[in-house]
């Protein structure tokens, strides 16, 4: 029994040194937080749309550890590589930019996923930001295939279930090594609880870490959610440069999983635009892990498969809008709204057309009530659309309508509505129903700042 009991007391204080050394990396990355400046470089300022109170309160999710480490991928001293681990039988989903030149790393995890690889097996996750190994040539490939490899081999894994993302500077070779050296660092530190770590980690030009969660009571217990993103700069649909890693104790199978993942696309993570330019980075892994107490999600028209897919949606969302909320210089929130359209795809159309167009988002930096820019985006869309129909508003306020200004339409009003650091944008064309909301950000000279130097 004293064995016992000193194997259980050496395993505790274990478990605290790692949770102690968690919470320093923690600290010193927080430090760090300001995204992606180099040593002598002034810090991004936190963008003033983050959400209130910090990084949120995520749940632990039963089969997944994480950790945290500085490997100098850019930039000596700043944590910049991050490792999850997750538990046998895990059922993985994903969602990648369609890029035609995308990184080695979205070739890598798109070919692992069709595979199916050893699906009882356990799986990993390790991410670097600072380097996006992306158009590299076969140098991108074998960089992949050192660092999953490595993974692999530290923890006692297939090669086919270690999934790999990299983020930052498009072009440069990825110096793998320095992440292979910091695999048995990250293994010694995997913790339940270090998903914030994990965010601040994949973070380049962000100005802060990006987190939302979820639980919905299921059959027989809870079943949780809990995400994280990165992104601020070069996104677009398809999928933006995002990186986001979602994680569940739900019981599902992966047909499932991946049905749910790829039918809420379209709403969330490719509804949001900063700037129009889509990354060659972008990627999109959701595990489940089965820890849950909760029965299986098998019937995708059950309640709790319901419920498990609005609670999923609802998390991306949060973390889409929260991309857009860290838009490079952005000062302002932006929600499109376009109904009345003769289809959806007309829909969408004409919100990305609104939400894309610079005039548009420097007027709103500018806090202009310009709406005659609204009709420029309408009109060049491509989409149906008919001037004697239009109806445009500003959050609440009617500004034009069956093509024209309406006739107590009141410049200081509206002016006044434009100060607001949220704003909507709506736009009726009065030809059918098709809809669709876009989110967006305004244009400001920060963004200038921030991309004038990136690699500098």
């Amino acid at each position: 029994m004293a064995k016992k009991d000193k194997k259980d007391g050496d395993k505790k204080d274990g478990l605290k040194l790692r949770k102690l050394k968690a919470k320093v990396a923690k600290l010193k990355s927080r430090l760090a937080d300001g995204g992606d400046a180099p040593a002598g470089k002034k810090p991004l300022a936190v963008s003033p749309l983050a959400p209130k109170g910090g990084f949120p309160a995520l749940p632990v999710i039963g089969g997944v550890e994480f950790a945290a480490a500085a490997a100098g991928v850019r930039y000596a001293g700043r944590t910049d590589v991050m490792l999850a681990r997750l538990a046998p039988g895990t059922a993985i989903a994903g969602a990648f930019t369609r890029s035609s030149t995308r990184a080695a790393c979205v070739l890598d995890c798109q070919a692992k996923l069709a595979s199916g690889g050893n699906a009882d097996a356990g799986a990993a996750i390790v991410v670097n930001s600072g380097n996006a190994n992306a158009f590299t040539g076969a140098d991108g490939q074998n960089a992949v295939d050192k660092v999953t490899g490595a993974v692999a081999e530290a923890l006692g894994l297939p090669a086919t279930r270690v999934f790999s993302s990299s983020t930052g500077v498009i072009g440069e070779p990825l110096p793998w090594d320095r992440i292979a050296a910091k695999i048995d660092e990250l293994k010694g530190a995997l913790d339940d609880e270090g998903i914030e770590d994990a965010a601040r980690a994949i973070m380049t030009t962000d100005t802060f870490p990006k987190g939302a969660s979820a639980e919905i009571e299921g059959e027989g217990g809870p079943i949780r959610i809990a995400g994280i993103a990165k992104g601020s700069g070069m996104v677009a649909p398809d999928m933006a440069t995002m990186l986001v890693y979602i994680f569940t104790d739900a019981k599902i199978s992966q047909k499932n999983l991946q049905k749910i993942l790829s039918r809420n696309m379209d709403s969330t993570f490719n509804a949001i635009t900063v700037d129009s330019d889509t990354s060659t980075s972008d990627a999109l892994i959701l595990a489940a892990t089965g820890a849950s107490p909760a029965a299986e999600i098998s019937d995708l028209r059950s309640r709790v498969a319901k419920e498990f897919e609005a609670a999923l949606r609802g998390v991306m969302l949060d973390l889409a809008q929260q991309v857009v909320r860290d838009g490079e210089g952005a000062t302002k929130f932006v929600e499109v709204q376009v109904t009345g359209a003769e289809t959806a795809e007309d829909a969408k159309r004409v919100a990305f057309a609104i939400a894309n167009s610079p005039l548009v988002k420097t007027a709103i930096a500018g806090q202009d009530a310009n709406w005659g820019r609204v009709v420029m985006a309408v009109g060049k869309s491509g989409a149906k659309a008919d001037r004697d129909l239009l109806a445009i508003r500003f959050g609440d306020i009617l500004v034009a309508d069956k093509g024209w200004r309406v006739p107590d339409y009141s410049e200081a009003m509206t002016s006044a509505y434009m100060k607001g650091d949220e704003l909507v944008i709506g736009v009726d064309l009065g030809l059918g129903k098709g809809a669709y909301t876009a989110w967006t950000c305004d244009l400001t000279h920060g963004y200038i700042d921030i991309n004038a130097d990136y690699r500098s």
